[in-house]
């Protein structure tokens, strides 16, 4: 890559799905250590574009990641395996048997959570199960689809939390995808707002303008500028 901090530089990208755009011309980069957070209202492309950043979609464009990137992708939510009887360490054996105790203890779940049912954690738990599950094999990159999706306010705040102590812990570059304002605030070096196509780009003190977020969100969101 010509720039030895750029880990993700994407080009003219364009995904197409059933005969629908769902991504057009989108360009940006992102730099090692980073946090992206990638803002937009539902149906937006937010997920596409992390399923075809882990080129599970067909696209059009250039996407180039620098040399041997391990990726980690904490999905949206998994409902299927909370009916499979399966304990915590059964989960993960399907991946890995290697710091299963380890990486528990990294997202603030007890040892014991590993004899557990998979099926009866709470919400918060699974949702740190699969932050887990993500990190077991050291990725230098983690892709978040709204990691707070379905917990309550206060579970939320301990995510991102957790979030922001695991990129100094393990000096991870993260993708934040979310239509949540305030985390943008608390979490991004720089924001992409999609629905489709690019509307805006960079740091969320410059960018996140009341007529960008309008642009974004249409006129009925209300809007508070942050001065940081």
């Amino acid at each position: 890559m010509t720039d030895k901090t750029t880990i993700l530089k994407v080009k003219n990208l364009d995904v197409e799905l059933d005969n629908r755009k769902i991504i057009d011309d989108l360009s940006f980069e992102v730099k090692r250590g980073e946090t992206l957070v990638i803002l937009g209202p539902n149906g937006a492309g937010k997920s596409v574009l992390l399923k075809t950043l882990l080129n599970l979609l067909p696209y059009e464009g250039e996407i180039k990641w620098g040399k041997d990137i391990k990726i980690g992708y904490v999905p949206q939510r998994l409902p299927f395996i909370k009916n499979i009887p399966l304990s915590v360490r059964e989960f993960f054996e399907l991946k890995s048997t290697k710091n299963v105790g380890e990486v528990l203890d990294l997202v603030g779940l007890n040892i014991s959570v590993e004899n557990q049912s998979v099926g009866t954690l709470s919400s918060g738990q699974f949702q740190r199960v699969l932050i887990a599950w993500a990190l077991i094999n050291d990725p230098e990159v983690l892709f978040f689809d709204e990691p707070t999706s379905g917990i309550d306010i206060g579970g939320e705040e301990t995510i991102h939390s957790l979030l922001s102590d695991l990129k100094k812990k393990r000096e991870l570059t993260i993708f934040l995808v979310t239509h949540d304002l305030n985390v943008v605030y608390q979490e991004a070096n720089n924001v992409l707002c999609l629905n489709h196509k690019k509307l805006c780009y960079g740091l969320p003190q410059e960018v996140l303008t009341s007529q960008n977020i309008e642009k974004l969100f249409g006129g009925n969101v209300k809007f508070f500028e942050h001065n940081h």
